[in-house]
C-alpha cells in the first residue's frame, strides 16, 4: 500500500525532505510516486494539513 496526497495538500513543500525514498514530487499539489512509496507515513506525520493519506 502506498500513500497519495489528497486535494488539502497546500505545497508548503514539508513532506518533501521527510521522505526516505525521494519519491514526492513538487507540483499545484504534491504528487507521491506509488511505486517508490514504501508506505512508512513520514509525509503525514509532518504535513499541516493531513493531506497524505494512505490508498485503499
Amino acid at each position: 500500500m502506498a500513500y497519495h496526497i489528497t486535494d488539502d495538500c497546500i505545497a508548503c513543500g514539508a513532506c518533501v525532505p521527510e521522505c526516505p525514498t525521494d519519491c514526492i514530487s513538487e507540483g499545484d499539489i504534491y504528487v507521491i510516486d506509488a511505486e517508490q512509496c514504501i508506505d512508512c507515513g513520514s509525509c503525514a506525520a509532518v504535513c499541516p494539513t493531513d493531506a497524505p493519506k494512505p490508498q485503499d
